[in-house]
């Protein structure tokens, strides 16, 4: 029993030993530990106080370095950008030159073209002005074109106006033709026949006593319908009666034989239609109105053909004058020639003596004067323009005295 308790004693010592033991070994390594945690503390800060110490001298000969560096970085960067510098400077000049040279004729060219422009902008509205005032007048014009026509066709319609008109138009041609200055024309000339009075509107006098038949009672109402309606089927009618109304009046012409009625005149007469429009229209629906016409001894005459045989008979008249001028001149020159035959006769007695002399130049002048000068001027009166007229010569009034040789 009492081992039992000394064995427990024991163990209860020796487990008591071994809780110090521990204990007292945790004291010591917390003890140790906490030391070493100084150490490493303080091995810490030291490294830390060495790092930053490091950094700082590592930061200042950083500086000073990249200080360095910078600044002769910064030296050769501004001494290469001044030689690019001067260099491109050089080089923009020479571009701008180049560009200049090839701008200027191109800006020349705009401004030139910005010129013609401007110009043809004006004029443009210039144009653009006068065309709309032209065609306002036009308008104006048309409109009482219109109105005219409608009158002018209302007042054809009557045959009086319709007659009045054609001679109107008639005395219009012949003094174009210049047939009026020369009198070359006789107008409303009646002549009593056995069918009655006939009337014919012109007689065209020509050369020789010739005489040429003019007649101008054209029919229009036709025409005048034709012109009017709107419906093509009726024009068409209108103008088949116009060339039916216009052959009548062929065949009418044809048997008053006008040319039986006047001496010297041509087998023919001169239907007088006072419009190129109007035997345009009847030749377009019957083309052999001329060949028909020509038959009956009716010649179709518009104001064109008109104008060319009136100028024609013009043109004869102005040579027959120059004929009888010529006829003329041939009987004063032969005249002229057989005084001066005379005058000379009358100078061929000058050389007997001086006072025979002067007796017969007062007889030759006076000849000369009377016989010879009167008939020279009449040169002037037949259209001879001569540079300087010819004085009229005076007589010798006193007798010479002839003394003797001493």
């Amino acid at each position: 029993m009492f081992n039992i308790e000394n064995n427990l004693l024991i163990l209860i010592l020796v487990l008591i030993s071994f809780f110090v033991g521990v204990l007292i070994t945790l004291a010591l390594s917390r003890k140790k530990i906490k030391d070493q945690k100084i150490r490493d503390e303080t091995q810490k800060n030291t490294l830390i106080s060495a790092k930053e110490d490091l950094t700082r001298t590592f930061n200042t000969l950083a500086n000073d370095q990249l200080s360095h560096h910078t600044e002769n970085f910064l030296k050769l960067a501004k001494e290469s950008f001044k030689t690019q510098q001067e260099k491109a400077k050089n080089e923009l000049s020479s571009r701008e030159k180049a560009v200049e040279d090839l701008v200027t004729p191109i800006k020349e060219t705009l401004s030139k073209t910005q010129e013609h422009l401007n110009k043809m902008e004006q004029t443009r509205q210039e144009s653009h002005g006068s065309i709309k005032s032209q065609l306002e007048s036009m308008a104006i014009n048309q409109k009482n074109l219109t109105l005219e026509t409608q009158n002018l066709v209302t007042a054809l319609r009557r045959p009086e106006v319709r007659g009045q008109w054609g001679e109107i138009s008639l005395q219009r041609i012949v003094e174009l033709a210049g047939m009026v200055e020369h009198c070359d024309f006789i107008k409303q000339d009646n002549r009593q026949t056995e069918d009655g009075i006939i009337r014919p509107d012109m007689i065209i006098n020509m050369p020789d006593d010739r005489q040429v038949i003019v007649d101008v009672k054209t029919p229009l109402d036709a025409y005048l319908d034709a012109i009017k309606t709107n419906d093509k089927k009726q024009h068409e009618g209108f103008m088949n009666k116009h060339a039916t109304n216009l052959l009548s009046r062929i065949k009418e012409l044809s048997s008053k034989s006008y040319w039986s009625q006047f001496e010297n005149s041509p087998e023919f007469v001169i239907l007088f239609i006072p419009g190129d429009q109007f035997l345009s229209a009847a030749l377009s629906k019957r083309p052999d109105l001329l060949d028909i016409a020509l038959r009956q001894h009716v010649i179709l005459a518009t104001p064109t053909s008109l104008v060319a045989l009136l100028k024609a008979i013009a043109y004869g008249w102005q040579q027959v004058a120059l004929t009888e001028n010529a006829k003329e001149i041939r009987n004063v020159a032969a005249e002229l020639y057989d005084r001066l035959t005379i005058f000379t006769s009358h100078l061929s007695g000058i050389g007997r003596d001086l006072n025979s002399s002067v007796r017969t130049f007062n007889k030759a002048m006076g000849s000369l004067e009377n016989r010879v000068l009167s008939s020279a001027r009449k040169f002037t009166e037949l259209g001879i323009k001569p540079k300087k007229s010819i004085d009229k010569i005076n007589k010798i009034n006193e007798i010479a005295k002839v003394e003797k040789n001493k």
